[in-house]
């Protein structure tokens, strides 16, 4: 008795199969999980890719979810994969077309924390830059006002970097909470 089951092969999803064609030499990775496609790109072609998505009207991705970054520095694996990278710079789009969600990683190396800003293709993007140049240090090329949005112009450092220090250098005690960050 034949006890395998006939395991019927997923289609590949529309976005991938529209960038494979259109902007191979970008990916670097793709990967499916929790339901939306995962893809990471070159950094030099992450602005071409990221217009693509939106621009194309098969796919249609005009929402911008959310714009953030994630510290690589401690985990071996993720910096081995993609050059030793240090950061990836996230995008979360969504396609109300019904191609769902899909998220951009882009890696960024520490000596060269500069990625070109989207601003110019969803103007939502303005505050998300801002938040993650504030808190990772990343600059948005072309941004038309990067500058702190949560600490105050004065704060050195950037606090969800993994080599912050837990407990911050004495900011608490050194903080005016008067201060706006006008």
């Amino acid at each position: 008795m034949n006890e395998e089951k006939d395991v019927e092969e997923q289609p590949k999803p529309l976005v991938l199969e529209k960038l494979e064609a259109h902007h191979s030499d970008a990916l670097l990775a793709q990967d499916e999980a929790r339901g939306s496609v995962v893809l990471v790109v070159r950094k030099d072609q992450a602005y071409a890719v990221l217009e693509y998505l939106k621009t194309d009207p098969e796919l249609a991705y005009t929402y911008l979810v959310d714009v953030t970054a994630v510290d690589n520095s401690q985990m071996e694996s993720e910096l081995m994969q993609f050059d030793y990278a240090r950061f990836m710079v996230v995008y979360h789009l969504y396609s109300y077309q019904g191609q769902g969600r899909v998220r951009v990683k882009v890696p960024v190396h520490e000596n060269d924390l500069r990625i070109t800003s989207v601003t110019g293709l969803w103007q939502g993007a303005n505050w998300l830059e801002r938040e993650t140049y504030d808190m990772f240090g990343i600059d948005f090329e072309g941004h038309p006002d990067l500058r702190r949005i949560l600490m105050p112009d004065d704060f050195e450092g950037h606090p969800l970097r993994k080599d912050y220090p837990l407990r911050g250098r004495g900011e608490r005690e050194s903080f005016n909470f008067d201060k706006q960050n006008v």
